[in-house]
């Protein structure tokens, strides 16, 4: 569609004398192309001087922009290395003033413009590089190079940074570069000499761009944003500038990759070194110390340009000045920087895509981004017009009256209308992003809560408060912290447990940073701290697991098991190696382990619900690793021989009912299907094989790593136990189970479930499963070995304790078993205790409503299990728990208080021992 067909406003000529009715009074529409060059060259001088030298082009161009700008690309594409100067000089003309009156006309919106000013600027640096590069090659200065290493520069990359990386290029932006070359592609005695060409072809390439000549210049060509440009040379080995980041790196470095890309060169080369700074530039943790560190740099700015004052428009500075561009970008950046690690949907580039991808995962308020997208699209307008006054590169406004109307003739506006609107976007934009960097301080009225001196006095030795920074931090949040403490129901417990947790951490800048731009989680830690001085501990040495909790769905209804799978599955991909793989399968499963807890701490999960949201954390955490174990395995051995292997998930973790401190238990099976040995580099035999890929596995999820361990895992409870192999056969398994096994290893079955591994082997252990628990047993036979197996126990174990609710007699192991054996005696061989116990009513096992006493006594002692594992290590002992901690068991447990409770956890232990004495002929008398 031609320009004319798809203008939507025009500038005028600039005219002093003329008003806002008599601008009215002459609708634009009639003169179309025409009087947007009038317009524009009336007003803009700059942009009247190419509209004289370039008016025969733009005549043609004007009926298809878009197809001009490419044809014009491709003629400097096979134009000839000679005059290229010349060629990018000229088709910088043009895009200038084709851009320009496109923009002017709103033909092209914002991000066209920018985006067709940044493709010219890729391609001028993609033929300079290609002439200047090529040109050494030719002379043979560039070791080993030939004329095929041109497109890619011979293994140069030029990553364009800033509004150029972004696509967001100005109307006059200089582009700033790092120009970087690939090492590896040079022997290491042609290191200096490869340098050394380079970094004249360099050199050359800016000159090529930058010159000011008769014919004017293409871009001013910045390569300050490089590691240390004082003392490096203009062009660096990747390797150098990755230890750079990796030890020197600062901030203001990290939130400028957030916008690089390659540009020119070797892009593959550019982007796999981008990937090895996506730990510097995205941190593991949510980075809220960012917050400080961008507002610092804020205010550097703002003194050294002399732009902290308040809004006076004469001279204002769009870009740097107070409520400008430069304050959106900060704002959109360092929310990245803090969240992006977690989250790589926001590692987007542009400044508009990502205050929209930060709007859309909930880390700005959607007004908010809507409201400052519209001031950037604004200030960039206003930034343009400015600039195309004089080609110059400036982001000042007017300094006097004449200034002002031409900018308000470009913009076709009234100058008061224009003034009015400036200034009401800045200083919306100013109020907006202000609050973020710099909140409110709190009154003067807010006192420290004079208690605690003897504990408060210590903590400026702590490890977390060596750093000045930390202290400053800490100081400003102590007041808060010390109030809402003295507010807990038992404030000094709960100021003893915080110590407990300031004295563990090794570090406190993230933390307090943290804290201090999310107050939320300050209430979040005295109820943990008050709760559970163990928990605290925990705390101080999984601090990380906090970055949960500002991840926007913490309090979310649970997402489920496929979800889980699904979340552990795209964490894992993005690591690189296997280490990293199993540090993030740990944070991963600390941070939904902590979800669990404070959901049942604070009430928002029932026991029941708690147990089974850590069993389907821990069989995620199975099926998630499993497959990058093998991975990993079968690099030096091969893949596994046969239909490969299957987690048989045992005990409470087969039956769905995990507590926060529960070990797994497992059986790992295999079908080598006939194949005596696998295929790798280093053969093993099919059982050699399995064994040491269950060790693997073993090792993955329990050894200590920078993350700490993932789980403990028990084995025993495989066939032969300790003596037998670590993984068994298929076949094995089938004829132990059916010829060798003993009663309780088919009770344990009962509780057996598949939870990782090969779908199809899955399916025949379970088919094997169900088959041999619904064959018909003596009833007899199993009850009275379950008799002899309790009378073991209790001998070995004893009869039970008030506040022991696993073992003794009517306690919860008694009742498992007890509704294994109903399961085991029954066709329909039911998973849950109560279905079990249901039916051990139905077969005569027990009386018409025993079943639903067992269930009240085992739902009673499995809240107290599920709540006292919680808040401490060890079993849970009334005289040693805080009050938080008590507090948590009575609303748990329903109890009134802890007499109260122990009296209840007797009575349901008697009344179910008696049942069970019944149920196994063991009553009195008997």
């Amino acid at each position: 569609m031609s320009f004319d067909a798809r203008m939507t406003r025009c500038p005028r000529p600039y005219d002093p004398e003329q008003g806002a009715e008599a601008r009215a009074a002459a609708p634009w529409a009639a003169g179309g192309m025409g009087e947007l060059i009038a317009g524009a060259g009336g007003t803009a001088p700059y942009l009247g001087t190419l509209i004289q030298r370039e008016g025969a082009w733009l005549e043609g161009a004007a009926e298809n922009p878009e197809a001009a700008i490419e044809t014009l690309f491709e003629a400097l594409r096979a134009g000839p290395v000679e005059s290229r100067p010349s060629d990018l000089r000229e088709a910088k003309r043009r895009v200038a003033l084709l851009t320009a009156l496109a923009d002017l006309g709103g033909v092209w919106p914002l991000e066209t413009v920018t985006a067709t000013l940044t493709r010219f600027a890729d391609l001028s640096v993609q033929l300079a590089l290609e002439a200047t590069v090529g040109a050494e090659i030719r002379r043979g200065k560039l070791p080993g190079a030939t004329e095929e290493d041109i497109p890619e520069a011979g293994g140069m990359v030029a990553l364009a940074m800033g509004k150029m990386g972004a696509h967001e290029l100005n109307y006059s932006s200089d582009i700033d570069l790092i120009c970087l070359f690939d090492e590896t592609r040079f022997a290491p005695e042609d290191f200096h000499e490869a340098r050394a060409s380079l970094v004249r072809a360099t050199r050359k390439m800016c000159q090529m761009l930058s010159d000011l000549t008769g014919e004017g210049y293409v871009f001013r060509t910045d390569l300050r944003l490089r590691p240390d440009p004082a003392v490096t040379p203009v062009c660096m080995a990747m390797e150098a500038a990755e230890h750079y980041y990796e030890s020197l790196g600062r901030t203001w470095e990290r939130a400028a990759y957030i916008k690089a890309r390659p540009a020119a060169g070797d892009l593959k080369a550019g982007a796999t070194f981008l990937e090895t700074l996506r730990p510097f530039v995205w941190r593991r943790h949510l980075d809220f110390a960012a917050i400080q560190d961008a507002h610092d740099m804020r205010l550097r700015i703002r003194k050294h340009k002399g732009q902290g004052k308040r809004i006076a428009l004469e001279g204002h500075d769009m870009k740097l000045g107070r409520g400008g561009i430069r304050e959106i970008e900060f704002f959109t950046q360092t929310q990245q920087i803090i969240a992006g690690g977690r989250d790589p949907d926001l590692r987007v580039q542009g400044t508009v895509a990502g205050m929209a991808r930060l709007a859309e995962k909930g880390w700005i308020p959607e007004a908010s981004a809507e409201t400052l997208t519209g001031h950037y699209r604004a200030h960039r307008e206003i930034e343009h017009r400015v600039q195309m006054m004089n080609d110059a590169q400036t982001h000042l406004l007017p300094t006097n009256d004449e200034g002002f109307g031409r900018l308000a003739a470009l913009c076709d506006k009234d100058v008061s209308e224009l003034r009015s609107d400036i200034r009401a976007r800045l200083e919306e934009t100013h109020a907006t992003t202000e609050g973020f960097f710099a909140p409110d301080a709190p009154s003067e009225g807010v006192v420290e809560p004079d208690f605690g001196a003897g504990i408060t006095e210590r903590w400026p030795s702590y490890p977390a408060l060596r750093s000045s920074r930390a202290v400053a931090i800490f100081n400003r949040l102590k007041p808060d912290i010390l109030a809402r403490l003295q507010c807990a129901a038992r404030p000094e417990e709960a100021l003893a447990a915080f110590d407990g947790f300031l004295e563990g951490l090794p570090a406190g800048v993230q933390l307090f940073s943290l804290f201090e731009a999310n107050p939320q989680l300050i209430d979040l830690l005295v109820d943990i701290v008050a709760t559970s001085p163990d928990l605290a501990r925990y705390l101080s040495r999984n601090a990380g697991v906090f970055d949960a909790v500002i991840g926007g769905d913490f309090f979310a209804d649970w997402p489920g098991l496929e979800a889980l799978k699904a979340s552990l599955q795209e964490t894992l991909e993005r690591e690189g190696d296997y280490e990293r793989r199993l540090d993030a399968a740990r944070r991963w499963g600390k941070e939904w382990h902590f979800r669990t807890g404070v959901h049942l701490l604070r009430g928002l999960a029932t026991a029941e619900e708690a147990a089974a949201q850590y069993a389907e954390i821990a069989e995620a955490s199975l099926s998630g690793l499993m497959p990058y174990v093998v991975e990993d395995f079968a690099r030096r051995y091969g893949q596994p021989p046969g239909k490969g292997a299957v987690v048989l998930g045992m005990g409470s973790l087969g039956a769905g009912r995990l507590h926060a401190r529960s070990d797994l238990d497992v059986i790992v099976i295999y079908d080598p299907d006939g194949i005596e040995a696998s295929d790798g580099k280093k053969s093993l035999s099919s059982r050699a094989y399995y064994a040491r890929l269950t060790q693997a596995l073993v090792a993955a999820v329990t050894a200590p790593m920078a993350e700490g361990r993932l789980y403990e895992m028990d084995m025993r409870l495989r066939p032969s136990g300790n003596q037998g192999p670590v993984a068994t056969s298929l076949a094995s398994f089938r004829s132990y189970q059916t010829e060798e096994a003993w009663t309780w290893e088919h009770l344990a079955l009962t509780r057996a479930r598949p939870v990782a591994g090969e779908p199809a082997l899955a399916q025949e252990v379970s088919e094997f499963r169900q088959a041999l628990l619904a064959e018909p047993r003596d009833r007899a036979k199993v009850l009275g070995e379950l008799a002899e197996m309790r009378s073991r126990i209790a001998a070995a174990k004893g009869t039970g304790a008030t506040w022991d609710v696993k073992i003794g007699r009517g306690r919860m192991q008694e009742i498992e078993l007890l509704a294994q054996a109903a399961a085991l005696l029954s066709e329909h061989t039911p998973e849950r205790i109560d279905a079990a116990l249901s039916e051990a009513e139905r077969i005569g096992m027990i009386a018409p409503g025993e079943g639903d006493t067992l269930c009240a006594a085992y739902d009673l002692f499995w809240a107290l299990q599920i709540g006292g594992r919680l808040v401490s290590d060890g079993a849970f002992d009334p005289e040693e728990a805080g009050g938080g901690a008590r507090a948590l068991l009575s609303r748990l447990t329903g109890a009134e208080d802890m007499a109260a409770l122990g009296a209840l956890l007797e009575e349901k232990g008697a009344e179910a021992g008696a049942i069970i004495d019944r149920a196994l002929g063991q009553e009195e008398g008997a």
